[in-house]
């Protein structure tokens, strides 16, 4: 009876351990990403999974972001900001005046430059370290105060008027982030035909002409892949102008995993061997289960 007795509570005891272990490797598999390396600053851009995929809210998206052990987000409408200070994140890349209507054109000029000194106060004030900002589009003559801007006058305007606001960013402590983006994809949100900085090069003129540590490029893995191709040569090229670096699959701008033809495992090698310290968002558009994508990518990213 006792020998029956005892063998029972053996198996009983035996399988509540068993099954405590396995709950506890599948949790851990669970959190795994959340344990990062931390050699790759990452962070979430908002619009792909507020606006567009899953839609999660402003505190859905920061706490997810936190459940994955990244740093923070970025693009995050400032009324949203001390959700942000709730969890100790940051939001890595302030947003500015629009893509369409930029510093290259004199008509825009006076919009851009409100727009950006608001947005560099108030990014200062938070200790969120980048404002993004854009060359804006060749023909604008659709847009209010717009007109057509040949390249060569676009150039010499974005100097001109990045000139007078770097001082500030400076004062402030903020990096003026200038994007270049794809003129080639036409799907919305994937490519933006008419972009008149849509060439690292053509953007990489205006930084090292204006001259400022408050002026760097952001460095769009996905948008100079498309347009320059040479990604790791143009990261080692341009390393020192690097101030922020943001990844999308290509193509189609969707996740990062192996359907697409971009290896980021390469790209965030390159990123750690230059020393690179600053942050790198996933801009990328959901295409199936946000979460399992995110995982992955973020598992891709962690060198």
């Amino acid at each position: 009876m006792n020998q029956q007795f005892n063998r029972r509570k053996f198996c009983i005891s035996s399988a509540a351990t068993i099954s405590t272990a396995l709950l506890g490797a599948s949790c851990a598999s669970q959190n795994s990403v959340s344990k990062l390396r931390g050699n790759i600053k990452q962070v979430i851009a908002a619009w792909p999974f507020m606006a567009t995929g899953p839609k999660w809210s402003a505190e859905q998206l920061i706490k997810k972001a936190a459940d994955f052990g990244v740093a923070g987000v970025e693009l995050m409408p400032p009324e949203h900001w001390h959700l942000l200070k709730k969890y100790h994140m940051v939001c890595a890349a302030s947003k500015s005046h629009t893509f369409v209507r930029g510093m290259n054109n004199k008509g825009h000029h006076a919009e851009c430059l409100q727009t950006l000194t608001k947005v560099i106060n108030e990014t200062s004030d938070a200790g969120f370290p980048n404002v993004m900002t854009f060359t804006g589009m060749a023909d604008t003559s659709k847009e209010k105060n717009g007109s057509v801007i040949s390249a060569e006058e676009g150039m010499k305007n974005c100097i001109e008027g990045y000139k007078k606001i770097v001082g500030l960013a400076e004062k402030k402590n903020i990096t003026l982030i200038l994007e270049p983006l794809n003129s080639r994809a036409t799907e919305h949100m994937k490519g933006h035909p008419g972009y008149q900085g849509d060439h690292i090069d053509y953007c990489m003129e205006i930084i090292k002409a204006v001259s400022s540590p408050s002026l760097k490029l952001l460095f769009d893995v996905y948008h100079i892949q498309i347009m320059d191709g040479n990604l790791i040569s143009n990261l080692n090229k341009h390393f020192e102008y690097i101030n922020h670096v943001q990844i999308a699959g290509n193509p189609g701008r969707g996740e990062i995993g192996p359907e697409q033809e971009i290896n980021y495992k390469a790209v965030m090698n390159a990123l750690k061997q230059n020393g690179y310290k600053h942050y790198v968002g996933h801009e990328w558009i959901p295409t199936k289960n946000a979460m399992n994508g995110l995982s992955e990518a973020i598992s891709i990213c962690d060198v």
